[in-house]
């Protein structure tokens, strides 16, 4: 598959999750949360990173809004978890570079 078989809105899909990973915290934040088996609160995020809760949330959301990332509330908390789902259908760098056809997740319940 060529480089110009990728519609539009596939390329700039893929280029919103890069772009959500080229950030080194970003990237902190989703090896620790894989290396979690459910959902972990914020303030257990902040305390692993060291940094403020305000840039944390900060990175968070655009993990999120990639859906990178699940959340759901849990009291007066919010809890993170990967998005297996979504994680599994990350296509690697060289997939893209070799033209492999990788899924976008855009199903339903994959937020």
């Amino acid at each position: 598959m060529s480089e110009t078989s990728l519609d539009r809105e596939t390329v700039e899909e893929y280029a919103r999750w890069f772009r959500a990973l080229a950030d080194p915290t970003r990237i902190r934040i989703m090896r620790y949360l894989s290396g979690r088996a459910g959902s972990v609160p914020v303030g257990e995020i902040v305390d692993h990173l060291g940094l403020n809760q305000s840039t944390v949330s900060h990175h968070l959301k655009i993990l999120h809004t990639v859906r990178f990332l699940t959340r759901r509330r849990a009291g007066a908390s919010i809890r993170y978890a990967v998005n297996p789902r979504c994680i599994t259908e990350f296509p690697s760098a060289a997939d893209i570079l070799i033209g492999a056809r990788a899924h976008c997740c855009q199903e339903p319940g994959c937020d």
